[in-house]
């Protein structure tokens, strides 16, 4: 699905601000509870992996999305993780935070949790498939122009985009299908190189763009 997450190559945004020399993990003492809360959420208590917190930033509203700054989105995305899991229902915590502030509000009953019946086949992503890769280093590909419903992980400014693979990867789970829990379908991974004036025509800065992009992502190119 084409979000705001997917923010990597667009224009409009400004100059990225400079680091901050010597930054603390936490500007808040909020935003080291919003870590905890988030990492907890993933795993313990909604069921959710990885790759369904990165699909809940994604369906974060845009607005949320830009104004609730980083912490401020694992805080909201955590809040989705469970009522997708039905640990909460849909308004409790908004509900509790007016309670909390003196509004006569009700809030909604809890219902039945409904946690993903999933277990990883192994840990961590890296996965062995049955088949060689369908790529190899020098190979002339394109990507494909995917705009699907759910989570995908090629960014938009990739799409339709001609590239030339560099390395290729050990299989890995695929986050499209993982996120939703339709399966691991793991996938070769392939580094393939773009040039930038092709990405961003002929005035942009001239370099060699990596990115790392499953199998299913690539198409040959004559």
């Amino acid at each position: 699905m084409d979000s705001i997450a997917d923010m990597g190559g667009t224009r409009g945004w400004g100059p990225a601000p400079a680091p901050v020399p010597e930054e603390p993990p936490f500007a808040e003492p909020w935003e080291g509870r919003a870590f905890a809360l988030t990492v907890l959420t993933m795993g313990r208590i909604s069921g959710r992996n990885l790759d369904a917190f990165r699909y809940a930033l994604s369906r974060l509203h845009p607005v949320d999305y830009l104004v609730d700054g980083y912490y401020g989105r694992w805080r909201s995305a955590a809040e989705l993780m469970l009522t997708d899991s039905r640990i909460l229902a849909p308004g409790a915590v908004d509900a509790r935070a007016r309670r909390l502030r003196g509004e006569d509000v009700v809030e909604p009953d809890a219902p039945d949790p409904a946690r993903p019946d999933y277990r990883p086949s192994a840990p961590g992503s890296l996965r062995e498939v049955d088949h060689g890769p369908a790529f190899a280093v020098g190979d002339p590909v394109r990507t494909r122009d995917l705009h699907p419903r759910g989570p995908t992980k090629l960014p938009g400014y990739l799409g339709r985009r001609p590239g030339k693979v560099m390395a290729v990867r050990p299989p890995h789970v695929l986050p499209d299908t993982h996120a939703v829990f339709e399966g691991e379908n793991p996938q070769h991974v392939y580094t393939v190189a773009f040039d930038s004036t092709t990405l961003w025509g002929p005035d942009a800065e001239p370099f060699t763009l990596h990115a790392d992009l499953f199998e299913s992502y690539l198409e040959t190119r004559p």
